[in-house]
Order: C-alpha cells, then structure tokens, then sequence
C-alpha cells in the first residue's frame, strides 16, 4: 500500500500549532503595542511648558509615567541596546532578555500566575528589570549599562517634567493620579496663562 500526496497528520498538527502560536503572539504584540501612546501626542510641542513649581513637576512626572509607560519603557530600551551595540556577549544577552521581556511581560494576554498565586504586572515589570540588569552586569559592561540607563531615566524624567498633562486621558486605572493631576494641572496652566 503506497501514500504518495498524502500528509501525515501528527507533522499537519504540529504545523497547525506552530501556526495558531504565531498567529496569536502576533495579535499580542499588537495588543501589547497598543497600550503605547501615539508618539505625536508624545512629542506634541504645544504641550511643552515648565512646570511653575516643584510640587507640580512632581505631579507632572508621576501622570506622564502612567500614561506613556511604554514609551518610555521602549525608550530605554533603545538607549540600552544602542550603547550594548559594540559588546556582541552583552547584545546577545540583552537579545535574550528581551525574548523574556515579550514572552513574560508584553505578549501576556492572561495574568502571571506562580505557585498558585497571580503576580502583579508591575511586579512582573521590576523583577524582569532587575534581572536585565544583572545578566547584562554580569557580562563586564557594567559602565555601558548604568550610563546608559541613567540616559534613559534622565530623557524620562525631563519630558514628564516638561509635558503638560492636561490634555491626557489616564483612563479607570488611574484615577487617583488623575484626579490629583487634574487639581495640579488645572491651578498650573490658569496661573501661567494669566
């Protein structure tokens, strides 16, 4: 008996899998990068003005990390992985760090859950920082890393502190530093444009 043209099935559910995986990290990535903010509500100039006082940079900072949180995640990155561009260990760790990041952090579309218990999203996002940092340090490029993370937080904390916020919606999850933003934000901008 011959079976020429015909496929095995256990090779046919394999590549059905393979597929259905693919197809799904792809709508995840999709998902994840859809919690980025557009870059030109980001860097819209007309949003751009110095805080009058310290109390209201503060404000300013903590609004503008919650509401662009993964640009300013993917900043840093990026900023990392230009100064790990001459140290090919560092870049292959950093490659693989980011393979977790995707897998663990972005690409999640369920809650983390460890022993039983479900692990907080910001928790998720300490721990695989810390261990980025560690695995990177531990491959001897210990100045390119702090340098270029100090870059990194740096280029933050200024654009949260020359951002306005006025004009950003943070939606239901934070609404605490939405209500302290707006009473910041609204007694800032009506002094300074009078």
């Amino acid at each position: 008996m011959t079976t020429y043209g015909t496929i095995p099935t256990s090779s046919m559910l394999g590549a059905a899998t393979n597929l259905e995986y693919i197809s799904r990290a792809k709508g995840r990535i999709k998902e994840g990068l859809s919690t980025r903010r557009p870059w030109k509500i980001m860097l819209n100039l007309h949003s751009f003005r110095l805080p009058p006082n310290l109390a209201e940079a503060l404000v300013r900072v903590k609004t503008n990390v919650a509401y662009f949180r993964m640009n300013y995640a993917l900043i840093i990155l990026i900023i990392l992985f230009l100064s790990l561009l001459w140290h090919p260990i560092s870049l292959i760790v950093f490659i693989v760090m980011m393979a977790v990041w995707l897998f663990l952090y972005f690409l999640r579309d369920e809650p983390l859950v460890i022993f039983g218990r479900t692990i907080d999203d910001r928790v998720v996002l300490i721990v695989l920082g810390v261990l980025t940092i560690v695995f990177l340090l531990l491959t001897d490029v210990t100045l390119n890393v702090l340098v270029s993370l100090l870059i990194g937080v740096v280029v933050v904390v200024l654009h949260g502190i020359i951002r306005k916020t006025d004009d950003l919606f943070l939606g239901e999850e934070a609404t605490g530093l939405m209500s302290t933003a707006g009473a910041g934000d609204g007694g800032g901008g009506a002094s300074s444009s009078a």
